[in-house]
């Protein structure tokens, strides 16, 4: 079938909250596919079937069950959270599930399922306990700024419908070094009195490598009360980690996480599926979608949301003068010049008929003249004779 990975990538993202009716579309789509012999396509539509079955399978009551194992007294929006005693800031923001997105992260179908794996853990806590096992308590997610990394991380809290005790570790390195390491005790002992995920963003500010020589013996001590007291919590609750920056982090720190999660930039598959989810009320045509996935290679969720907003206001605001698509491209890659991939980024400052040439030649993509067209504001025709030109004054040189 064309195009299957974009398809894929949209049945993945109705999925993510399918009507019955969308779920019995998606079922025909898996057995038709299934009966004209493409059963490697039907079985990757029967995964996300599967997939999404499980995530519905959290239910309120096994989840019930699940928070039943849980310790600790239960936050309230009125609870003081610890703050620093020289400064008297909170040392931690609480977010409460109401107050979270229940919408899912979109991940590719391996990310998506080991994230599922980690919530079937906890929603069966009572069948593991039976067994002697203990679902993973720690989970260190990482990747490249914008990937998704903590709105993944509320998301599975929302799941297990806990509070988080969020946390930016920078925000507890004080002045006074001693006053540092009492911080992170007073955290941890916080976070430990009560049901929750606790959260540690920006890990890296302070689980740096200890054997940096431009560090002093006071930093190592910090780290090490560090890691002493995520040892402690092991057997009380659940603990995220979140850091840009894996390379700089100690070997000891890793092995503190059971699991360790690297979220991806997203395939071309993900970025159509991406710009589909942020583009309502904008209704964009499908060579839109195709040509936002294919311009922002290499990019991020964020980066791709980024480009998704100034698409919609050349769209809306502009009623008499709307900018058409490409000229919405340069101007996104003349502002954000860092966020776009140099060779996209070239092809679009060039001249036009090298764009059209590279859409066209483009498998992925698998643009028409007529597509092209339409994205450029000619005929299907006009395009075609100016690759043409293009193609014989080439040859001509």
């Amino acid at each position: 079938m064309d195009h299957f990975p974009i398809i894929q990538a949209l049945c993945r993202t109705a999925m993510a909250e399918a009507s019955p009716a969308v779920r019995k579309q998606i079922e025909r789509l898996r057995d038709a596919l299934k009966k004209d012999g493409d059963e490697k396509q039907a079985a990757s539509i029967a995964g996300i079937l599967t997939a999404a079955q499980r995530a519905r399978e959290v239910a309120p009551s096994r989840i019930e069950r699940s928070r039943a194992q849980w310790v600790g007294e239960t936050l309230a929006p009125n609870t003081p959270v610890p703050v620093d005693r020289e400064t008297a800031a909170a040392l931690a923001d609480i977010i409460f599930p109401n107050e979270i997105s229940p919408r899912a992260p979109l991940f590719n179908s391996t990310v998506s399922q080991a994230i599922t794996t980690i919530l079937e853990e906890w929603t069966n806590f009572d069948v593991l306990s039976e067994l002697d096992i203990a679902p993973s308590k720690t989970c260190l997610i990482y990747g490249a700024p914008g990937t998704g990394k903590t709105r993944l991380a509320l998301w599975m809290a929302h799941v297990l419908k806990l509070p988080v005790v969020l946390v930016k570790l920078d925000g507890l390195v004080s002045s006074f070094l001693g006053t540092t390491a009492r911080n992170i005790g007073n955290l941890f002992s916080f976070a430990n009195r009560y049901r929750c995920v606790l959260l540690l963003d920006e890990f890296d500010a302070i689980a740096k490598v200890r054997d940096d020589p431009q560090e002093v013996g006071e930093i190592k001590r910090v780290v090490n009360a560090l890691l002493q007291n995520l040892d402690v919590r092991r057997d009380i609750g659940f603990t995220i980690g979140i850091t840009n920056h894996p390379k700089l982090l100690d070997a000891a720190v890793w092995r503190r996480f059971e699991v360790q999660l690297e979220v991806p930039k997203p395939d071309f598959a993900m970025r159509m599926a991406i710009a589909t989810q942020f583009m309502p009320p904008i209704k964009a045509p499908d060579s839109h979608l195709r040509l936002i996935a294919w311009f922002t290679e290499g990019a991020t969720g964020a980066e791709i949301e980024s480009l998704v907003r100034t698409y919609k206001k050349a769209m809306s605001l502009r009623t008499t003068e709307r900018l058409d698509l490409l000229s919405t491209l340069r101007q996104f890659a003349t502002l954000n010049a860092a966020r776009v991939q140099s060779e996209r980024r070239a092809l679009l400052l060039d001249e036009p008929t090298n764009l059209f040439r590279a859409m066209r030649d483009d498998p992925v993509l698998g643009f028409t003249m007529a597509d092209i067209g339409e994205i450029a504001g000619k005929d299907k025709s006009t395009v075609s004779r100016q690759i043409g030109k293009a193609q014989k004054n080439d040859e001509g040189h």
